[in-house]
């Protein structure tokens, strides 16, 4: 008897062994993976859905293309074939830092998830219910939420939109289209909003730029929306282009002062600028340079939206510098 317990304890201790070892190797190998996709950072490129190898048979597909914005921050744009239809997904974004492989961006006030492995991205709302906002931006009942696969060349130049940036906002009932595209070498920056009794349409030229982002808030706490697109022009300088809703009825444009000409800011100022709209201010920032050296201060300026004698303007409210 004392024989046969010691050879089941000798059998238990040794499936047990096994097993431990067994559990702790598939956590290794677990964690491999994450290391592995984890020490991948560099996530830009181009990105393709499944039927992308199959465009030379007349296949529609979708691409992802994926660029550094700053240290904690992905550009996100998705475009579609437009070679033989209008495109069927178009989507602009700036994407967050959430951890070493996921970034993450608020859509239609949805958290949009961008899961990177290491051959491809993943892109989903974070609850499941939320996935029709997705759909939103494409056609024929489409969605961007799907799995592309990274590929090591450029995409179809024939067939891809030529569309460089567009966005959709709303805020307060007034919905915005913002796109920019280049037609015969020229730069255009189309906007246009719905859901007003006079609905507003501008295109303009504004070559040599090209469109970063665009925000909407109520500035001026009236109970309408003010539009802000923000462009950089070929020096690393940014833009201003800013239109203010009136009464909810029309649009008119808000007139900014460019940063070159502004001095009361505009020593030390040499572009590689970011602007966003933050607590109903315009908030500008850019590193300081002394006799064209970079110093290792930054200049913060913060803008209100004021009433001027024709229309609407953005006024320095308060400026510092603070080191690095």
């Amino acid at each position: 008897m004392k024989n046969l317990k010691k050879i089941l304890f000798i059998t238990t201790m040794t499936l047990l062994v096994y097993s431990c070892n067994t559990e702790t190797k598939k956590q290794e190998k677990e964690n491999q993976t994450e290391q592995k996709v984890a020490e991948n950072v560099n996530f830009e490129g181009n990105y393709v859905n499944n039927s992308y190898s199959q465009r030379k048979e007349g296949y529609d597909w979708v691409a992802v293309i994926v660029s550094k914005e700053s240290d904690n921050q992905l550009k996100i744009v998705v475009r579609s074939r437009a070679d033989k239809k209008k495109p069927t997904c178009t989507f602009d974004i700036i994407a967050q830092k959430f951890d070493e492989n996921t970034y993450t961006s608020v859509v239609q006030d949805k958290k949009v998830m961008f899961r990177f492995s290491e051959n491809g991205i993943t892109i989903e709302t974070e609850k499941k219910e939320d996935s029709s906002i997705l759909s939103f931006y494409c056609s024929g009942g489409a969605s961007i939420a799907d799995t592309y696969t990274k590929i090591n060349e450029p995409l179809d130049e024939t067939q891809i939109d030529k569309t460089k940036f567009s966005k959709v906002l709303n805020l307060q009932d007034v919905g915005f289209n913002i796109s920019s595209t280049e037609k015969n070498g020229a730069t255009q920056l189309s906007i246009s909003t719905f859901g007003l009794p006079n609905d507003f349409k501008e295109t303009l030229n504004i070559n040599n730029q090209i469109v970063v982002n665009a925000e909407v808030d109520d500035l001026d706490a009236d109970g309408s929306p003010e539009l802000v697109v923000f462009t950089k022009d070929s020096s690393n300088k940014e833009n201003v282009y800013a239109y203010s809703v009136n009464n909810k009825k029309s649009m008119s444009s808000v007139y900014f002062q460019p940063t070159v000409e502004n001095n009361k800011i505009n020593i030390g100022y040499n572009g590689q600028d970011r602007f966003t709209l933050m607590e109903g201010n315009l908030v500008q920032r850019f590193p300081v340079f002394e006799n064209n050296v970079e110093t290792k201060k930054i200049r913060q300026v913060a803008y209100k939206l004021k009433d001027g004698e024709s229309s609407k303007k953005f006024e320095i409210s308060k400026h510092t510098d603070y080191e690095k």
